[in-house]
């Protein structure tokens, strides 16, 4: 299970989260940083990640598009990278289990 970060969460996710979630990215790091959405949905379907994000527009293309790719959604407002980190390492069974769930297409997390 690999996560791409998108732009609004910090790069050093990739790092911090690296026990839990190996081969994830940050599109920093594959060449998409201010990329517009179109184009990270479509990197994260090819490559197979699901994306992590605060940005509601991808949540609503999870609503529009469905799935591939899967939308891990973050809803903690103004928060620090820590408190990302923390919020996906309590939530880490839930995120397994929402990316084999072969229906859903969004999580929300908060």
């Amino acid at each position: 299970m690999k996560l791409l970060f998108d732009e609004n969460l910090s790069p050093k996710l990739v790092r911090r989260l690296a026990d839990l979630f190996p081969d994830s990215v940050h599109v920093r790091d594959v060449g998409l940083k201010a990329a517009d959405d179109p184009l990270v949905w479509e990197y994260a379907k090819d490559g197979d990640l699901m994306i992590v994000s605060k940005d509601s527009d991808m949540h609503q293309r999870s609503f529009v598009f469905g799935y591939p790719p899967k939308v891990v959604w973050i809803r903690l407002g103004n928060c620090s990278t820590s408190d990302v980190e923390s919020l996906l390492r309590r939530n880490v069974a839930a995120v397994k289990t929402f990316h084999e769930d072969l229906y859903a297409s969004f999580l929300s997390l908060s």
